[in-house]
């Protein structure tokens, strides 16, 4: 990232921003168009939400969400999740720190980092993308010309990027069809152009820091949770495992992951049940493989961390 904030090539922000770029129109679409992916169960007063998923792009998934009363639990994703705000303010948790996005700000959330999400006054609406790692290594290489020893990182939570924010936004409606005379060449191209204007203005490569879970013991623990997901597990089980009390091993665990020993264990059945889903799999089997009580169980933790069903998620 240049110390100005600067893009590292002008062409991307050209690019970028030009709405009125086509490179043909009559092309066929693949995308599933959001008035599909309408959640119902999700229509509490005020929220909306449409999710779908462009699978040419490392099945690359979407959100189009007004929240005035959803919040999402504390979880964390194997992709990036990158929001743009269009009106109102939503709150997040994160790296130990209460932040606060609003209109013309992007906020940026890192693979395998806990975070939330709720309204902040009277609601927001937001537009996200949920890029996996190899997409946005494989653009970040593009930008830096050469292989990267690990995926781009970002040091900012929030970005305050007026321009950028509008880039995503058009983008976003690119990929959903609300502009409907783009073709896929002209969504590929502003998609891969605007990822690599954020990572040109602002991640930083090479030079993660590496996410560290502590002593062995609750390493291993994580491993035996990881591993079991089907299972409960006994808290004194896993405390002796860590070699340690259960009040301690507690406030270690939580220390290290951010989160307790249950929410941790969660947190990794939801993961696992939205690959699962992915693959095509019914939320039944899904929370049967998955350890969770039951279906609506599913639903529950499901929800408050995705902010749509499983039965949503596997339709788009």
């Amino acid at each position: 990232m240049r110390t100005d904030g600067s893009p590292s090539s002008d062409g991307l922000e050209t690019l970028v921003q030009d709405g009125a770029v086509r490179l043909w129109h009559d092309a066929a679409m693949t995308v599933v168009s959001p008035e599909l992916s309408l959640d119902p169960d999700q229509r509490a007063p005020g929220d909306v939400t449409h999710f779908w998923r462009v699978p040419r792009h490392r099945g690359l998934e979407c959100l189009r969400a007004t929240f005035r009363r959803h919040s999402y639990a504390r979880h964390s994703h194997e992709t990036y999740a990158i929001a743009a705000v269009l009106s109102g303010c939503e709150t997040f948790f994160y790296r130990g720190e209460q932040h606060y996005a609003g209109p013309g700000s992007v906020a940026v959330v890192c693979p395998d980092e806990i975070h939330d999400g709720a309204p902040h006054g009277d609601g927001f609406e937001y537009r996200t993308f949920y890029p996996s790692v190899e997409l946005m290594r494989e653009v970040a290489e593009d930008v830096a010309g050469r292989p990267l020893l690990s995926p781009p990182w970002f040091s900012q939570a929030i970005i305050s990027d007026p321009d950028l924010a509008r880039a995503h936004a058009r983008l976003h409606a690119c990929l959903c069809h609300d502009d409907i005379g783009t073709s896929e060449m002209e969504q590929d191209v502003r998609l891969v152009a605007y990822l690599s204007l954020l990572i040109a203005r602002w991640a930083e490569l090479d030079a993660p820091p590496s996410l560290s879970y502590g002593p062995k013991g609750i390493a291993r623990v994580r491993d035996y949770l990881d591993a079991h997901l089907d299972q409960e597990a006994e808290l004194s089980v896993l405390a002796a495992m860590a070699g340690l009390s259960r009040s301690h091993f507690i406030r270690a665990f939580q220390k290290e992951t951010g989160l307790t020993p249950h929410a941790y264990l969660l947190d990794r059945r939801f993961r696992a049940a939205r690959r699962l889903l992915e693959r095509g799999e019914t939320p039944g089997i899904v929370a049967a493989t998955c350890g969770f009580f039951d279906q609506s169980h599913l639903n529950r933790v499901f929800k408050a961390r995705m902010g749509i069903t499983p039965g949503a998620y596997r339709a788009a």
